[in-house]
């Protein structure tokens, strides 16, 4: 069990003080399937209730789990007939969610064969069926390895892969979007290459692709001239061209071999949180840092825990659900493969100093995922041979519902998918209606007149990413906030 400490906040300067406990209670692991499914890579997600969904590699396939409120289904096959995919501890298929949409993405294999492409399948109904796959990559005589998939703000997939030169060389990142739901992707765009003129990727380290709002950010490991730090490229037009990047480590790692390890990160408010292996101060070590993605800039990285002789550290995960962000990694000591998470349920207080040790040994290769008061994590075990799966609960109480003036304020439903309504009484007969983020940032504002006494009125959300917001209500005299939360 991992214990947070109380968080204290102003959200609204001389107007509201939010109190944030954090804790998170462990349930005991189990294995989300038998051995003979194998277990290589898994990769963890949640659809619109909160259940979570899982991905990994058998041999050349890919196998595919849900949670279907008492137990994981049976796994399927999610590639269709003789298409083989790649798959390997450290590398493999990629899944995403929006609402209960999901797309899984996977290279097929030879890797090595121009005829060999990265395909995406889709599934509206929450993973029951999926449809055909849809060819991601229009390449020409390029090479291309290691898909990764976001969602932009309505549900449209974004895919990130990397791209070569027929004898794979000039390894580059390149991203391709769909308009329309994954039926199609657009030509791709080359989104790395910040570090320098010189510079090209880390060919056998795989990247990740986040994305809020018009924000997207591919996150992957540079090569130039042998200094292999981690980078995050940045578009602002939903990942149609990328026009900017950071160096989001920058321990300057000289390395001329790769490490097959590669970086990962998500996007609250205005800055990209990320978390990354790098081995350029000691050891292989994991760091974690936080960029503005106004000015692209960010300080030196930190690392995740304090280093003691011998330690190692990899595989290094992140992954949110609003302003609750949870960060996970392979914590290698003494021959023991542990699986080190810290979480808070609040980033912009930051992490706290301790951290749960999830799994005590046998680790290869892990996720997280969260949902709005679950913690999922799954991970590889090659002594049993399955995938381990482990869900903890954090509880989140803020003091937003008792600070309101307005009599009568309600907003419903909350959370909510699409719509939330607010109504109330008012003392005066205009009432000012304002939708925010949990930094006090204004997202929308309405002047709604009140009719004998009562107002109503309503804050469309379906375009927001998911996440905990503030409604603020003032008619003149009085003011009203209250906590809502967007699934």
């Amino acid at each position: 069990m991992g214990l947070l400490k109380k968080i204290l906040f102003t959200l609204i300067a001389g107007c509201i003080v939010i109190t944030l406990d954090g804790q998170i209670m462990w349930d005991q692991p189990i294995d989300m399937a038998a051995a003979h499914f194998d277990n290589n890579h898994p990769r963890i997600t949640t659809d619109r209730a909160g259940n979570p969904m899982a991905i990994w590699g058998k041999v050349n396939d890919v196998q595919f789990t849900r949670w279907n409120g008492t137990a994981f289904t049976q796994p399927v096959k999610l590639n269709p007939g003789t298409v083989t995919t790649a798959n390997a501890d450290w590398m493999g298929p990629d899944i995403a969610t929006h609402g209960d949409t999901v797309y899984v993405v996977y290279k097929q294999t030879p890797e090595n064969l121009t005829t060999s492409h990265i395909w995406c399948m889709r599934s509206f109904d929450g993973g029951v069926s999926f449809d055909a796959p849809v060819r991601v990559d229009f390449t020409g005589d390029s090479l291309t390895r290691f898909p990764a998939i976001t969602t932009d703000a309505i549900g449209n997939p974004i895919i990130a892969f990397m791209k070569f030169n027929p004898t794979f060389g000039e390894a580059r990142w390149a991203v391709t979007r769909s308009d329309d739901f994954g039926a199609t992707f657009s030509a791709d765009v080359k989104a790395s290459g910040w570090s320098g003129p010189s510079s090209y990727v880390c060919d056998c380290c795989p990247g990740t692709i986040v994305c809020s709002g018009d924000v997207v950010s591919v996150i992957y490991r540079d090569n130039n001239i042998n200094i292999r730090d981690n980078w995050a490229a940045v578009s602002t037009d939903g990942g149609r061209s990328f026009t900017g990047g950071i160096n989001v480590d920058q321990e300057n790692w000289f390395l001329q071999n790769c490490p097959a390890s590669g970086p990962d990160g998500v996007i609250v408010g205005d800055t990209l949180y990320t978390i990354s292996m790098n081995g350029g101060n000691i050891d292989e070590l994991v760091y974690y840092n936080k960029a503005s993605l106004t000015d692209m800039s960010c300080p030196p990285a930190a690392p995740v825990t304090d280093y003691i002789f011998g330690l190692l550290q990899n595989y290094p995960r992140m992954a949110n659900y609003g302003t609750a962000v949870a960060m996970l990694w392979r914590h290698s000591m003494n021959a023991s493969s542990q699986l080190g998470l810290r979480f808070t349920s609040d980033i912009a207080e930051g992490f706290p100093a301790s951290y749960d040790t999830v799994a005590l040994t046998n680790v290869i290769n892990a996720d997280v995922a969260l949902s709005k008061d679950k913690v999922y994590v799954v991970w590889q075990d090659n002594i049993s041979g399955t995938v381990k799966y482990k869900s903890g609960t954090y509880e989140t109480r803020t003091g937003i519902e008792d600070q309101s003036q307005i009599s009568g304020l309600k907003v419903y439903p909350n959370p909510s998918d699409d719509v939330w309504t607010i109504s109330g009484s008012a003392s005066t007969g205009i009432v000012t209606v304002q939708l925010m983020d949990v930094n006090g940032k204004i997202i929308s504002t309405k002047k709604v007149a009140s009719n004998s006494g009562q107002f109503q009125c309503s804050f469309v959300n379906a375009d927001l990413p998911i996440g905990v917001y503030v409604v603020k209500v003032s008619d003149g005299r009085n003011e009203g906030l209250r906590k809502v939360v967007k699934n």
